[in-house]
């Protein structure tokens, strides 16, 4: 009898040490995070939805943040939502979308969310999320070029280049012929020479796999990878959400100007940028400087293109999708405050052999519709900027990637439901 007792004693005494000890872990993290992050605000976060959204990107814009006493840090803060922490990320050199980004997983049927921004005033305390979004650029040093093509060299990631007058297509001197940019979903590159024109770089993972892209020097993606694959045919169309100008019945890419200069600007876990600078761009009696930014961001497939036009306003300014025999198109001119504009086609489309189904879209702002036109390789739709500015979205949907979307029907849903969430946005405020 006392030896049991003495057991049952023992094992009540080591029960409420582990409890005990449990209480202690979880305490100290967070005064620790108090400690590290003493000053905070909140912020609320409203779907004027009623239903649920899912892969949300919060904007906590930079002039909304504290700037007296205790100002914001950027280089020191957490967002949290309760006791999680959420992923976030300072766009610092951004400047569409500069300030905190964030993305919240899903949001309910007309929920609002309180999240709490900590941070430090003084000092550095940079936090490490796992990278759900890239974007790169990469090009060859060590050789040199023999008229427009580059020999030798190896790969090298950088920051920004003033592309060479030497570049045109099949150069061999950039990394997949241009800059690069994905999510966890799918990614995407544009041709940084005179075709200037983007296309889909299909994923069977929800892993970064820019890095391992197109290291031979050209073009094995072009065929299968496990990764994935290029998957859209682009040639002389308009890919999907090429910048053009529709000229004489004709979508007329960015091909002639005067320089061109592009910049990697946010690389980050949640949200990645691309700044590109054409200047001179001379199309349809028009000679532009134009202002590129492609962002995207964590959880979802759309790119946002964000442009500023200077030297003139033009009501021509175009973008659009390839035509395929295989994929029909359908349109919408959209409904303001109810749904954004879009155009997409569905169907076996890709270079994949035999072809894999796969939906491309661009999605816009119903005031800045202007027509739907075409031309013998693209589906076009002219947009009208304002004030010289002008922004759209477009994405790429490949069956084989995870969870894809398999059927017309799906895809179809797919679109209608960011077309009304586009143009309800989330609202976000901040409250000190």
């Amino acid at each position: 009898m006392t030896s049991s007792i003495k057991k049952w004693t023992n094992g009540i005494f080591v029960f409420l040490l582990l409890q005990n000890l449990g209480c202690t872990t979880s305490q100290p993290s967070q005064n620790a995070a108090s400690a590290e992050f003493p000053e905070s605000f909140t912020v609320a976060v409203a779907n004027p939805l009623a239903r649920e959204r899912e892969s949300v990107l919060v904007l906590i814009r930079e002039e909304e943040l504290p700037r007296k006493q205790a100002a914001f840090n950027r280089n020191a803060f957490i967002v949290t939502d309760g006791t999680t922490e959420i992923p976030s990320q300072y766009n610092g050199q951004d400047q569409e979308n500069r300030g905190i980004a964030l993305v919240l997983d899903q949001m309910a049927a007309g929920e609002t969310r309180k999240l709490t921004v900590q941070y430090h005033p003084a000092g550095a305390n940079p936090r490490t999320y796992p990278k759900r979004t890239q974007a790169e650029l990469s090009k060859k040093v060590g050789g040199a070029w023999d008229k427009r093509k580059y020999v030798g060299g190896t790969f090298q990631n950088i920051d920004s280049l003033r592309v060479p007058s030497e570049l045109t297509d099949h150069s061999y001197y950039l990394r997949y012929e241009g800059p690069g940019w994905e999510s966890d979903k799918v990614g995407y590159r544009f041709y940084l020479d005179w075709r200037n024109a983007v296309d889909v770089f299909g994923k069977k993972t929800p892993e970064m796999v820019l890095q391992k892209v197109g290291l031979d020097g050209y073009d094995s993606y072009h065929n299968p990878q496990p990764w994935g694959m290029d998957v859209l045919k682009v040639g002389k169309a308009l890919g999907v959400g090429t910048l053009a100008m529709y000229d004489n019945g004709k979508a007329v890419r960015v091909e002639k100007t005067d320089s061109t200069y592009s910049k990697i600007n946010q690389n980050g876990p949640v949200y990645s940028s691309i700044l590109t600078q054409y200047y001179g761009w001379q199309a349809a009696g028009h000679k532009l400087n134009v202002h590129s930014q492609l962002s995207i961001h964590a959880g979802t497939r759309m790119t946002h293109h964000q442009i500023r036009l200077e030297g003139g306003q033009p009501q021509n300014l175009a973008t659009g999708l390839i035509k395929d025999k295989a994929a029909k198109l359908v349109s919408d001119p959209g409904e303001a405050g109810k749904r954004f504009g879009y155009m997409y086609t569905y169907g076996a489309q890709t270079l994949n052999k035999p072809a894999d189904n796969i939906g491309i879209a661009v999605l816009f702002h119903s005031q800045d519709f202007n027509s739907f036109s075409d031309d013998p390789l693209s589906h076009v739709v002219q947009l009208k900027p304002t004030n010289g500015q002008a922004s759209y979205y477009f994405l790429a949907a490949w069956e084989l990637e995870p969870n894809g979307i398999k059927t017309e029907e799906q895809f179809r849903q797919y679109i209608t439901r960011t077309a009304e969430e586009l143009a309800n946005p989330v609202k976000v405020t901040v409250s000190r």
